[in-house]
């Protein structure tokens, strides 16, 4: 099975992972951070991993199932709304659950991470 890492200079590799793997098929999507106020950080989160889903050929209308971490779970429902409001029509799969810690630091609110049709 072929597998290609996803990368470019505004998604480089990192040490420990890369921004999203393709084999084929699927789209693995490494989780996007957030930080600061969560409807702004939902928002670009997202932008960041429909502009990765592009590097793999893929999109936000392929996505099958995000992950969502939240770092306070009473952010839920502005984070939905700015969720909902950046998607397509038709919306897949989805977990949400508060993380005890986020990467990035204590500003960061949110992390999405998703699986994707290539």
């Amino acid at each position: 099975m072929s597998r290609q890492l996803i990368t470019n200079e505004e998604f480089p590799q990192k040490p420990h992972n890369c921004p999203a793997v393709k084999v084929p098929g699927l789209v693995f999507c490494s989780g996007q951070v957030g930080k600061g106020e969560i409807k702004q950080a939902t928002t670009t989160a997202i932008t960041n991993l429909g502009k990765v889903l592009q590097l793999a050929g893929s999109s936000l209308e392929k996505v099958v199932k995000f992950n969502i971490y939240l770092a306070d779970m009473n952010d839920f429902d502005v984070m939905n709304e700015a969720f909902i409001a950046a998607l397509p029509p038709n919306p897949p799969a989805r977990t949400c659950i508060q993380a005890g810690r986020l990467p990035g630091g204590p500003t960061s609110v949110v992390e999405i991470e998703c699986i994707a049709q290539a």
